[in-house]
């Protein structure tokens, strides 16, 4: 039978849908692809995950800075902001923190050879002992003088060229540059005349050294020769650095007068201050 071609085009359209419709009625009507509740592809999945990651590495870093900060905070209501030395907290020193960034080289260097020279104060000592010992004629002042260097060198060495080299460097005012180049002239030459040895001196230098070895004292001999190159690598240190400080001093233009002005306007108290 032919189908009816007559009425209207909207009729012609109803009647052809619903022929296909009876002819296989389970044809979908859209297409399952465009499923909103499909699960996420793998791609997404792998991008939660790594959200997730981060966010818990996040959260442990805030509990560890809370740690660390609470940590600090009780420190500070205990003890101060005080931190050096370790086993008797009496100033702040941290490098890390008070030293601008380009300068923090030259002053570590400048602290480890402190730490040398309270080495080498400890080990000379050491051989002067050693060598009262082997029967030197005048070790006993020389054990003397090895005793009083450790505990007065040690101290004044810290106080009088480091630490204002270290508040120089931190503030840049003139005047702890000019303390540092008087006090630390002088401790280059102490270290000179350490590494000479001159009997009776409170030196295990050169002289005792040769000394012990030609009279067959080994031990005292050795401990004489550590002595000397301690004074030589943290004097030839402090030579070299020295001159560093001088031109940077000099570059920045820090002058006496400079340095005048500042004690004027500040006082000299202020340089024993953390203001």
């Amino acid at each position: 039978m032919w189908p009816r071609v007559s009425g209207s085009t909207n009729t012609i359209q109803t009647e052809l849908i619903m022929t296909e419709y009876t002819q296989n009625p389970f044809t979908p009507t859209h297409s399952l692809d465009m499923n909103p509740f499909d699960d996420p592809t793998p791609t997404q999945a792998a991008e939660d995950s790594i959200r997730v990651e981060e966010l818990r590495r996040r959260e442990h870093d805030l509990e560890r800075r809370e740690q660390e900060l609470s940590q600090r905070a009780e420190h500070i209501r205990t003890h101060g902001r005080n931190n050096w030395p370790p086993f008797y907290p009496l100033i702040y020193h941290s490098i890390s923190e008070e030293i601008p960034e380009a300068s923090r080289p030259l002053i570590t260097r400048l602290y480890q050879l402190w730490l040398i020279l309270l080495a080498t104060l400890v080990i000379n000592m050491v051989a002067c002992i050693f060598l009262l010992v082997a029967g030197s004629s005048d070790g006993g002042k020389d054990l003397g003088g090895s005793i009083g260097y450790l505990f007065i060198i040690s101290s004044l060495s810290f106080l009088l060229w480091y630490r204002p080299i270290y508040n120089g460097y931190m503030k840049e005012q003139a005047l702890y540059y000019y303390f540092y180049f008087f006090f630390g002239g002088f401790h280059l030459l102490f270290s000179v005349y350490m590494i000479i040895g001159i009997p009776s001196t409170g030196s295990a230098g050169l002289i005792q050294t040769v000394q012990m070895y030609a009279s067959g004292h080994w031990a005292a001999g050795i401990l004489a020769t550590i002595a000397t190159v301690g004074w030589t690598v943290q004097g030839l240190g402090n030579a070299f650095y020295y001159r560093q400080i001088w031109n940077h001093h000099a570059a920045a233009g820090h002058t006496m007068d400079k340095a005048k002005a500042e004690l004027a306007s500040h006082g000299a108290k202020a340089y024993f201050t953390r203001g």
